[in-house]
């Protein structure tokens, strides 16, 4: 006879079998968020306001930038998991399966035009940085 214990039980049995996964990962991005939001919104805030060579400058340095990048990556791929469990919860069938879809096409979209817009500034800087004053 073989002996299990409750968690071997429970194990797998979740409605997408990997339950405590997804709970961890949105802990974890969470909490990343908790403290990289802040963060971004001081280096923002400075920012705006400032003419272009100003806000050029700020996100041409390597903080800057690397926070932007975290705070879009991260908060996406938070936002496209916390909408997958709504749709998997509150949808059915096709509509679920296309609602999923469009999900992470938006958070995808909106990644790959913020690290594009990301890298223009930075682009940008290298430029101004090159041209005599």
């Amino acid at each position: 006879m073989r002996y299990l214990t409750d968690r071997k039980r429970a194990e797998g049995k979740g409605a997408a079998h990997s339950g405590t996964e997804a709970h961890w990962y949105m802990t974890a991005s969470a909490v990343a968020l908790a403290f990289l939001v802040p963060t971004f919104l001081i280096v923002f805030g400075r920012a705006l306001g400032q003419p272009l060579e100003g806000v050029v400058a700020t996100f041409s340095r390597p903080f800057p930038a690397i926070l932007t990048a975290l705070v879009v990556v991260v908060g996406m791929r938070h936002f496209a998991k916390g909408a997958t469990m709504m749709i998997e919860d509150y949808a059915r069938g096709t509509a679920r399966k296309g609602l999923v879809i469009f999900v992470h096409s938006l958070s995808y979209a909106v990644i790959a035009c913020a690290l594009y817009a990301l890298a223009k500034l930075t682009m940008i800087g290298f430029v101004f940085e090159l041209m005599p004053h």
